[in-house]
């Protein structure tokens, strides 16, 4: 009787082992097929006249510089209400703040098929001073995310940086509560 409880827990122990052994080998090979999917997205830039048009991966490098600018990153839209009554403010804090070594920039999320019909006649009609980049990238999922963890995709919003600091704002802005929180980053 004893050799039969020895040898039960010898099998138990054995198969236990052997089940752990499975799930460490099959983490591994996941690991492995999750690396082989990952396909590293190339920046694309496409010229729209003298529009870019940008995917995330090319965008990046605007969201990332380690220069002496502060850099002010609006996203918005034509089809915006809000964002297009808050335009003058950034335009007015770029036609101020161009000896500070601040830089203004408008990403636009038009739809791609609106580019030539409705962005491109605004920014003409409204001769907007800063640069004007449209991001056009379906991957959504990742782009919002790699704007600010933050951010749930609503328009308008805005980054502030610059190589010290960083502040992500989800709403719109006066002229003075923007030139406040410039200020924050200037000093």
């Amino acid at each position: 009787m004893m050799k039969f409880k020895i040898i039960t827990l010898m099998t138990l122990a054995a198969s236990l082992l052997h089940s752990c052994k499975e799930v460490i080998n099959n983490q591994t090979k996941k690991e492995v097929v999750d690396k082989r999917v990952e396909v590293k997205v190339q920046p694309k830039i496409k010229m729209i006249g003298d529009l870019k048009v940008l995917n995330f991966e090319a965008l990046k490098p605007y969201l990332e510089e380690q220069d002496d600018k502060t850099h002010v990153i609006n996203f918005w839209a034509t089809w915006c209400k809000p964002c297009v009554e808050e335009l003058p403010a950034f335009e007015k804090l770029h036609a101020e703040n161009t000896d500070n070594n601040v830089e203004v920039l408008l990403v636009s999320l038009d739809f791609p098929n609106e580019i030539e019909s409705q962005l491109v006649p605004f920014i003409q009609d409204n001769k907007l001073a800063p640069e004007v980049v449209v991001l056009d990238d379906s991957n959504q999922n990742k782009w919002i995310n790699g704007v600010d963890n933050s951010w749930s995709g609503a328009i308008p919003a805005t980054i502030i940086y610059n190589k010290n600091e960083r502040g992500f704002f989800e709403r719109s802005f006066t002229y003075d509560e923007l030139k406040s929180e410039l200020q924050k980053f200037l000093n």
